[in-house]
């Protein structure tokens, strides 16, 4: 099973202040990392995973790529030593699509770095300017083209519910990112952070955010879709942390947010599976159904608190989730027919 050993580079690389960002408190940290701080981590990470073969040293919490170049060079040396046979897969880095060309793409490759995530946040210009990106969509294009061309797997970051975003500029940036067809996403509702551009938008009220459902909504079909088209989706929703909680003014956190999405995914299949039944000529009054989900997927479609289950309830009908390893993730089936209670 993939494992990340995390070091964190907050803000120190980043050209510009973005409008939702406020880097220290996202990722917790406030000193820099150093060489001898990588080489700590790797070590003791090597007495610790069960699987070093695929573990990478992931530098997040900045924009690797745009730190000064000897000390990006660094850490890259430090985490390098633990790369190759018999040590970890390799090294993992985030940055900003308008902070990578060829000569950083060769240094990458000679220190042994496998992964590339860039945070295109959004594929619409217009929600990229309001938010002080300083990059644009085409950035992102042409940056991926590229990492790709290098072989580096790639991955992308986005956010919804931008200052600006309404559901026209979400669908762009859903329909670009699945044209890009990146190996792995990152979903990330948008957290409104005190001492934060965003945050004095919404003080002001010139930034009205989405509901939490048309958020949660538009999360739900990025997740599902990205999974379908072989997208790994490894991270959907702010991870439970005490410095948001306490800094967040608005937005969209919640602790298990995925576990949400999850949850609507496969109420939606649930849904779907009995129309596709009653079509047929079932009616769906007082009955007793039976689904069946993937491995380890029973308390995904059953729903926080059992609200998948108690849904159905009040429409009369009585629910049971099995197991069937052979189903798929985010896919269920209608077993044994609709029978009358």
């Amino acid at each position: 099973m993939h494992s990340n050993i995390s070091i964190f580079v907050p803000h120190v690389g980043c050209p510009h202040k973005c409008a939702f960002c406020d880097q220290r408190t996202i990722t917790g940290k406030q000193k820099l990392p150093h060489k001898e701080d990588v080489e700590r981590a790797c070590l003791q990470a090597l007495g610790q995973v069960d699987d070093i073969s695929d573990t990478e040293i992931a530098f997040f919490g900045g924009s690797f790529t745009a730190i000064p170049r000897e000390y990006m060079l660094e850490l890259l040396s430090a985490a390098y030593k633990f790369v190759g046979e018999g040590k970890f897969k390799g090294i993992r880095l985030s940055t900003r699509p308008d902070y990578i060309n060829r000569e950083v793409l060769d240094i990458l490759k000679k220190y042994g770095v496998t992964s590339i995530e860039l945070g295109a946040q959004s594929m619409s210009d217009e929600v990229l300017e309001a938010n002080e990106r300083g990059h644009t969509a085409e950035d992102v294009r042409q940056a991926s083209r590229l990492i790709r061309e290098y072989g580096f797997e790639l991955g992308l970051q986005m956010m919804v519910g931008l200052y600006k975003s309404g559901h026209r500029q979400e669908d762009e940036t859903f329909n670009e990112i699945m044209a890009i067809h990146p190996d792995t996403v990152r979903i990330y509702p948008v957290v409104i952070l005190k001492h934060t551009r965003l945050a004095e938008l919404l003080a002001s009220g010139e930034y009205k955010p989405m509901s939490f459902d048309e958020v949660l909504s538009l999360s739900t079909r990025a997740l599902g879709a990205f999974t379908e088209a072989g997208i790994k989706v490894i991270k959907c929703g702010l991870h439970a942390s005490e410095f948001v909680e306490n800094d967040m003014v608005g937005g969209f956190y919640h602790p298990a947010f995925r576990e949400l999405c999850e949850n609507r995914i496969y109420l939606m299949k649930m849904e779907s599976a009995l129309h596709d039944a009653n079509s047929q000529g079932t009616t769906p009054n007082d009955m007793r159904v039976t689904f069946a989900v993937g491995k380890g997927c029973i308390s995904k479609a059953v729903g926080q608190k059992k609200a998948n289950i108690q849904g159905f309830e009040k429409l009369g009908i009585k629910v049971k989730i099995t197991e069937d390893k052979d189903i798929p993730l985010y896919e269920v089936k209608l077993i044994g027919g609709l029978e009358n209670v």
